[in-house]
C-alpha cells in the first residue's frame, strides 16, 4: 500500500467518479504517511445514493426472504474467504494491532452470520380464534431505506456488521456515510456484496462531511437512521431524524466503570482490566478506562496493571507481535494528549506514563503508551469525560455500597463490570448497576450478536438496540391481519357489531 490510492464512492452497483472538489487524505497511523484520498461526496451525489437505493428497494423486498438469506450466506463465506486482505486493511487504516483488526472482521463476520438466520428471526405470530370465528396473524415487513453513520473506531463491525447486512437481508435498501479516516474497509466490502448477489443500488456508499449527512436526517424518502459516534452529535441525530418521522438509533459516548472487590483475584484481575483498558489503543466504547477499587486491596491492584502493562509491546498495527497499536489520527494523538495533562493538572497521580513513547522506524505515527492515573476522584473530568484512548483512571472506595453508587452517577451507562468471587455481591451488582451489558469478571461485556448491544442513559438514544432480535425489529415493520372467514349462515347476516372481530 505505498501508492496513494483515491478512492470513489459506490452508488448504484458501481465505483463512480466523484464530482468533489474536496478530498480528505487518509493516513496509516503506524507511520503517519499518506495512503489515500476519499472525496467528500456532494450533496447531488448523496442524494443519488438515496435514488438509487429507493429504486432499488421493491424488487428486493418482494425477493424471498431464503433468498435473500441465501446472499448472506455467500457474503459471509467471501469475508471469510479474503479475511486476511480485510484484516490487514482494517489495521493499515485504522490503527489497530493485528488481533483486533482481525477481531473487526470478525465481528462483521459473526453479524453477516446472523442475517442469515433471517428466515426464522422474521417469522411473524398467529393466534385462530382471537375472537369468536376470527384469526389474526403478524408479520414482520421490509420499512424502505435507511442510512448509516458510522465511526471510525471500527472500519468493519459497525458499518458492515451491525449496519449494512442486517438493515438489507431484512428486505431494506442501505446508504452508508463511513467516517472520513477510514472508508476503504467499507469500500471493499462493498465489492464482496456485489460479488455475493446483493442487487446494484441496495448498498450505497457516500463518504461526505457532517453537512451532507444532514441530508439523510430529513429526505423524505430515509425512512430510518442508525448511528454510532459522540453524545452531542448524537442527541442532534436523533431529534432530528425523529421530528421527521424517522426511526432511529444511536449509540453514543461511554464511561465504563469496573467495581474490584477485594476478593478478586489480582493476578487475572488486572490481566483483565490491561485487556479491557488498553485493547484497541482504548478506543472503543466499551473499553474500560475506569477501575473502583476497595482500598484494601487498591494499592496490590494497581502495580500489578502497571507491572503487566510494562511488559506490553507497543508498535505498528501490522506488526503480529505489538500489543499496543498507535491511536487513529494525528489529531485525536493531541486530543489524549491534552487529556493526560489536564488529568496531572486537576491532581491525579500519574503512575505509568505514556506520552513521548517513541517506536524505532516509525518514528512518525501516532503512538501513546499504557498511561495509568491513580487517586482519581469524581470531580476530576479525566474521570467522568471519555478520553477514548489508552488512558486508564483509578478511583478508590470503601466498599461495595460505595463503588456502585459511585459508578450509577457517571452519566453514561454502556457497560459496567464487577470482579469478585462472591456470588452474592455479584447478583447485587448486576440487579442494581444501571449498565446496560454487565460483566462478571469479563472486562468487555459485549454479547454475541444474538443478544442485543444495549447501552443506557446517555450512551444510547432510541428503542431498539443493534444486534439480535432488536435489529431485526427495528430494519422491519409489523403489520396484522385479522381474517373471518363466512359460513353460510353468517352469509345471510344483515347487521355487524361495531365491535366486530375486536371482541
Amino acid at each position: 500500500m505505498s501508492e496513494v490510492r483515491i478512492m470513489k464512492p459506490f452508488i448504484n452497483g458501481k465505483f463512480v467518479d466523484s464530482k468533489s472538489e474536496k478530498y480528505n487524505t487518509i493516513h496509516d497511523p503506524s507511520t503517519g504517511k499518506e495512503i489515500a484520498k476519499v472525496p467528500c461526496c456532494t450533496k447531488e451525489e448523496v442524494e443519488e445514493a438515496i435514488a438509487a437505493a429507493k429504486a432499488a428497494y421493491p424488487a428486493w423486498r418482494d425477493t424471498p426472504v431464503r433468498k435473500r438469506a441465501a446472499i448472506m450466506m455467500k457474503l459471509r463465506n467471501l469475508i471469510e474467504e479474503h479475511m486476511d486482505e480485510l484484516t490487514l486493511l482494517c489495521a493499515t487504516e485504522n490503527g489497530k494491532c493485528w488481533s483486533e483488526a482481525a477481531g473487526d472482521v470478525g465481528k462483521a463476520l459473526e453479524m453477516t452470520e446472523l442475517a442469515c438466520s433471517a428466515p426464522s428471526l422474521l417469522m411473524g405470530e398467529s393466534l385462530m380464534n382471537t375472537s369468536s370465528g376470527y384469526d389474526t396473524t403478524l408479520y414482520r415487513e421490509p420499512i424502505g431505506v435507511f442510512a448509516g453513520i458510522a465511526p471510525w473506531n471500527f472500519p468493519a463491525m459497525i458499518p458492515v456488521g451491525w449496519m449494512a447486512p442486517l438493515c438489507i437481508v431484512c428486505g431494506n435498501a442501505f446508504v452508508l456515510k463511513p467516517a472520513s479516516t477510514t472508508p476503504m474497509t467499507s469500500l471493499r466490502f462493498a465489492e464482496l456484496y456485489k460479488e455475493a448477489g446483493v442487487p446494484d443500488g441496495i448498498f450505497n456508499i457516500v463518504p461526505c462531511s457532517r453537512n451532507e449527512a444532514e441530508i439523510f436526517l430529513t429526505h423524505e424518502d430515509v425512512r430510518g437512521i442508525t448511528f454510532v459516534g459522540s453524545t452531542a452529535v448524537g442527541k442532534h441525530v436523533y431529534a432530528t431524524a425523529a421530528a421527521h418521522g424517522k426511526r432511529v438509533q444511536c449509540l453514543c459516548e461511554a464511561k465504563n466503570h469496573a467495581l474490584v472487590l477485594a476478593d478478586a483475584p489480582i493476578t487475572r484481575t488486572a490481566a483483565g482490566i490491561m485487556n479491557s483498558s488498553f485493547g484497541c489503543a482504548g478506543e472503543r466504547c466499551m473499553a474500560l478506562p475506569v477501575v473502583v477499587a476497595e482500598e484494601a486491596i487498591a494499592d496490590q491492584l494497581v502495580a500489578e496493571i502497571v507491572r503487566l502493562c510494562r511488559q506490553q509491546k507497543v508498535g505498528p498495527a501490522y506488526d503480529k507481535t505489538s500489543n499496543l497499536g498507535p491511536v487513529g489520527s494525528k489529531g485525536h494523538q493531541q486530543f489524549i494528549l491534552d487529556w493526560i495533562e489536564k488529568g496531572i493538572s486537576e491532581g491525579a497521580q500519574l503512575v505509568l506514563d505514556g506520552r513521548n513513547v517513541k517506536v524505532e522506524g516509525y518514528e512518525d505515527g501516532y503512538y501513546i503508551g499504557h498511561t495509568i492515573f491513580d487517586h482519581v476522584t469524581e470531580e476530576m473530568t479525566i474521570g467522568t469525560r471519555e478520553v477514548f484512548g489508552p488512558v486508564l483512571c483509578i478511583k478508590r472506595v470503601k466498599n461495595f455500597e460505595e463503588g456502585i453508587q459511585m459508578m450509577n452517577r457517571n452519566p453514561f451507562a454502556n457497560g459496567s463490570v464487577i470482579f469478585t468471587q462472591s456470588g452474592y455481591y455479584a447478583r447485587e451488582f448486576a440487579r442494581r448497576t444501571d449498565g446496560g451489558m454487565v460483566g462478571v469478571n469479563v472486562g468487555i461485556p459485549v454479547p454475541i450478536g444474538v443478544f442485543p448491544f444495549s447501552g443506557h442513559k446517555q450512551s444510547f438514544f432510541g428503542d431498539l438496540h443493534c444486534h439480535g432480535k432488536d435489529a431485526f425489529r427495528f430494519y422491519t415493520e409489523s403489520k396484522t391481519v385479522t381474517m373471518r372467514w363466512f359460513d353460510e349462515e353468517e352469509m345471510k347476516k344483515e347487521q355487524v357489531s361495531t365491535w366486530d372481530g375486536s371482541l
